[in-house]
């Protein structure tokens, strides 16, 4: 299986999205990049695990704090990515820390309530 690791931040409908990617597959492990208020909001599964930063920070800032959150972690050789929530910022700083930990990422999404993966290749 694999860990999901998605923003959890702004957007109008977007914490459905994460929703339905939470409940629409097994994961490992699942972590949420929010800030206080999506800590304070959001209705916790059990088995996921909220990562709270000051969203507004530099990208190279937030990007190291994701990175000592996430190390400690056995993640894995890769991870399930979304970055449906949240801001450009906000994306930058996960994406960068994800490559920075060494790990490999799929993109995923829900459609139709059921978890689907952007393919980033196709060759037919």
């Amino acid at each position: 299986m694999t860990s999901l690791i998605a923003c959890l931040s702004t957007g109008k409908g977007t914490w459905a999205q994460v929703n339905e990617l939470i409940q629409g597959a097994e994961w490992d492990k699942i972590f949420l990049i929010t800030n206080v208020f999506g800590k304070e909001k959001f209705q916790n599964q059990s088995n996921t695990k909220l990562l709270v930063f000051d969203l507004n920070k530099p990208s190279d800032i937030l990007c190291d704090e994701i990175v000592a959150s996430l190390h400690k972690e056995n993640l894995g050789a890769e991870v399930a990515v979304n970055i449906y929530s949240g801001s450009g910022n906000e994306h930058m700083a996960l994406l960068a820390a994800i490559l920075k930990l060494g790990l490999g990422l799929r993109f995923i999404f829900s459609k139709n309530n059921k978890v689907e993966e952007l393919k980033l290749f196709s060759f037919d």
